[in-house]
C-alpha cells in the first residue's frame, strides 16, 4: 500500500519535467517566425517604396514627353526670333531697294554707255518668221548701221525669241547664225519658243531688256503690224519723265470659256458671272515706263500668267499703281490717219 504514492510521485514529476523539455523548440520557433515575419515584411516594404518611386518616375517622364511644337514655338526656344525680325527687315529693305531700281544686275549688264534710251522696241518673232523679218528690214526697221545710229538717237529695236524645246537643235542654230549677221536680236535663253508658252514671253522679254538697256520705256511689239517708227518716237517722245505709264490701245471683251474654241481662257472662272476680261492693252502693241518694267523684272518669279500675254501683262497692271493710258493711235486696226502702227 506505501508504493502506490511513489508510483504517483514519480509519474507527476516527468509529467513536470515534459514541458520545460519542449519550450526550447517552441521558443525557437516562434522567433524563426518573427524573424521570417519582419523579412517578409521588409521586403513587402520595400517593394511598395520601389512601386512609388517607379510612380513618381514614370508620372515625371509622362510629363516630359515631347509635344509637337509649331514653327514660332520652335524659334521662341532657339531664341531665333530676333534673328528673324532681322532677316524680315532685312528683305524687306532689299525689296525696296530694288523696287527704286538699285539692281546689281542692272550695273553690271548694261549694254548703253550713252545714257539712259529713250525706248526699247522688241518686235516679236518666231522661228518660221525670216521671210518677216526680211520685209521688216527692208521697211520700217533699220539695218545694221542705221540700227546703229538709230541707237545714238536713244531708240533700240530688237527681234525678240526664245530657244527651241530641243536646245541646239538647227533652229536655235540658224537663229544664231542670223543674228551674228543682222545684229538685231534678242534672244531670251531662259524661255522655249512655243505657242502655249507665249504668255510668260512678256515677263522673259521686259526682265531681260530692263537689265540690259537703260531706257524709260519699253515697247512690245508683234510682228502682224507696220509700224510708223517717227510716229511712235514721237509719240514717246512728248511722254518723257512719266512714270507707271501703260500705255496702249485699251479693251475689254468676253472671256472664252469653251475649251476647243479659239481664245480659249483656261482660267475662265476667275473673271466673275459676266466673264468679261479687265481693261488692258491690246496684244500688237503695247508700252510700259521703266519703273513698271522694273517691277515685272523683279516679281516674274510669282506673276500668274492667261492665256494671252496682253491680258496677262495687263492682270500684272491691275495690282500696282499704274497709269492706264489709252491712246488710240496704237489701236493698229482702226483707220485713224495719225495712227502709229497698222496690220501687216
Amino acid at each position: 500500500m506505501e508504493s502506490l504514492p511513489t508510483t504517483t510521485a514519480k509519474s507527476e514529476k516527468r509529467w513536470r519535467s515534459k514541458p520545460n523539455h519542449t519550450s526550447k523548440p517552441s521558443i525557437f520557433m516562434a522567433f524563426f517566425s518573427c524573424v521570417a515575419w519582419l523579412y517578409v515584411a521588409g521586403r513587402l516594404w520595400q517593394d511598395a517604396e520601389n512601386r512609388t518611386v517607379l510612380a513618381n518616375l514614370l508620372k515625371k517622364n509622362l510629363g516630359q514627353r515631347p509635344m509637337v511644337l509649331s514653327v514660332e514655338d520652335k524659334l521662341a526656344v532657339l531664341g531665333c526670333k530676333d534673328l528673324e525680325r532681322r532677316i524680315v527687315e532685312a528683305e524687306m529693305d532689299l525689296t525696296l531697294a530694288k523696287s527704286q531700281g538699285y539692281l546689281k544686275n542692272n550695273l553690271q549688264q548694261k549694254v548703253s554707255s550713252s545714257g539712259p534710251f529713250l525706248a526699247v522696241i522688241g518686235v516679236y518673232t518666231g522661228f518660221g518668221s525670216r521671210l518677216k523679218r526680211n520685209g521688216f528690214r527692208g521697211s520700217w526697221m533699220p539695218k545694221v548701221d542705221a540700227l546703229r545710229k538709230l541707237e545714238e538717237r536713244g531708240v533700240v529695236i530688237r527681234f525678240v525669241i526664245g530657244r527651241s524645246p530641243n536646245k541646239g537643235d538647227s533652229l536655235d542654230r540658224n537663229i544664231d547664225k542670223e543674228s551674228r549677221s543682222t545684229q538685231d536680236f534678242l534672244i531670251l535663253e531662259g524661255h522655249e519658243e512655243a505657242q502655249e508658252e507665249l504668255p510668260k514671253k512678256a515677263k522673259f522679254f521686259f526682265s531681260t531688256a530692263v537689265r540690259n538697256w537703260d531706257a524709260e520705256f519699253y515697247v512690245k511689239v508683234d510682228d502682224n503690224i507696220d509700224l510708223d517708227l517717227e510716229g511712235l518716237i514721237g509719240l514717246l517722245e512728248k511722254r518723257r519723265g512719266q512714270d507707271s505709264a501703260y500705255i496702249g490701245c485699251m479693251k475689254s471683251g468676253d472671256v472664252i470659256t469653251e475649251e476647243g474654241k479659239p481664245w480659249y481662257e483656261p482660267d475662265w472662272w476667275k473673271f466673275g458671272d459676266q466673264k468679261s476680261y479687265f481693261r488692258h492693252a491690246g496684244t500688237s502693241l503695247f508700252i510700259l515706263s521703266k519703273n513698271l518694267a522694273q517691277y515685272i523684272n523683279i516679281n516674274s518669279a510669282s506673276l500668274k500668267t492667261y492665256a494671252h500675254d496682253d491680258v496677262s501683262v495687263g492682270s500684272w497692271m491691275m495690282g500696282i499703281q499704274a497709269t492706264h493710258i489709252d491712246d488710240n493711235r496704237l489701236c493698229c486696226s482702226s483707220i485713224r490717219q495719225d495712227k502709229v502702227c497698222s496690220l501687216a
